[in-house]
């Protein structure tokens, strides 16, 4: 059977005083677990911990998690986006411009054709706005890429282990020798049918764990025009990503 990450609870969110923490809250752990990834930092949590224990742990850790987030941006490619209201951010291949609006701390929304961002006043700086849209890309990569592995993998003929979004520098997906899919989010920002393209790509690999003759026959039996798919995404992977 498939598993994905579950997130049990939906997410509530904590102003840190300079950084805004995700809180998880799922069975499957007994102590908490924070973890600053891509300068997003999120507070892993058993179901029934208060929030003035969370508080208190992100009070006591502030500065080792204020240490990550510069460590993360220190080490991050200059990017071209300003992550300002007007800017364009593509999804699924479209063009949407972002909005942010000042208040209480709110994931990005898709509202009528805008992404709208709400942060703290003084924290709309681009490194927040930026970890907004990745999480927001992430939780749509979650989504969307597991509707798409379950109408693939019988069209295929295999079942994955399990399905897992992260962050690659070079590559789309990757299929481990146990099963499991790994999907990178940033292929959101690519049109629909590239996105089928990866996942089909990945499925494939659990028939044939190389770049075979054999291999690109399976892909062809699913996605006969996979090689335009294959084209674009070699022409085009520097315009995605932020």
């Amino acid at each position: 059977m498939m598993a994905t990450a579950h997130k049990l609870t939906k997410p509530e969110y904590r102003d840190g005083n300079g950084f805004i923490a995700e809180i998880i809250r799922t069975n499957r752990c007994k102590s908490a677990d924070i973890r600053v990834e891509e300068g997003a930092v999120s507070i892993v949590v058993p179901l029934d911990l208060p929030i003035e224990r969370v508080d208190s742990l992100l009070k006591e850790k502030r500065q080792w998690i204020k240490d990550k987030i510069v460590l993360h941006r220190e080490a991050q490619p200059v990017s071209e986006k300003q992550f300002v209201s007007g800017e364009a951010f593509s999804y699924l291949g479209r063009n949407y411009r972002l909005k942010v609006e000042k208040g209480v701390f709110k994931p990005v929304k898709l509202v009528q054709g805008r992404l709208v961002v709400t942060v703290p006043n003084g924290m709309e700086e681009p490194h927040m706005i930026r970890n907004a849209l990745v999480r927001w890309y992430k939780r749509q990569a979650e989504q969307k890429l597991t509707e798409k592995v379950e109408r693939f993998a019988p069209v295929v003929g295999v079942e994955p282990a399990s399905i897992g979004i992260r962050t690659f520098k070079s590559r789309w997906g990757s299929c481990t020798a146990k099963g499991k899919l790994e999907f990178n989010w940033q292929i959101m920002m690519a049109p629909n049918r590239m996105v089928d393209y990866v996942v089909i790509h990945e499925l494939c690999h659990l028939i044939h764990h190389d770049h075979s003759p054999e291999f690109w026959r399976e892909v062809a039996r699913v996605m006969p025009e996979y090689q335009q798919c294959r084209e674009w995404l070699k022409a085009n992977a520097s315009t995605l990503g932020f």
